[in-house]
């Protein structure tokens, strides 16, 4: 459950960060947000990747929880990466 749960929160982390481009504003929205928005979407990406990390070190200790969190934010980086990618190949 732990490794779910750090997953889901890096998803959303690498999500909210990627957000914080403008490039990804664009692509997704149409337009760029508001510097305020940008910086709260940097806030709470970096926010989630500390939380996921508190969740995977207290469950499984330093050693194997930094291993954990290096796979889970590969994995998540590598979902939103994909996920911009088919929403862009799917407007056209």
């Amino acid at each position: 459950m732990t490794h779910l749960a750090s997953l889901l929160i890096c998803v959303g982390a690498f999500a909210a960060l990627a957000m914080a481009t403008e490039r990804a504003q664009q692509d997704v929205l149409g337009r760029a947000l508001s510097p305020d928005a940008t910086r709260l979407l940097r806030i709470t990406g970096w926010a989630l990747l500390i939380a996921s990390l508190a969740i995977v070190v207290g469950a499984q200790g330093w050693g194997l929880g930094l291993v954990s969190y290096s796979g889970h934010t590969s994995v998540a980086a590598g979902l939103v990466f994909v996920g911009l990618i088919a929403s862009q190949r799917r407007k056209g």
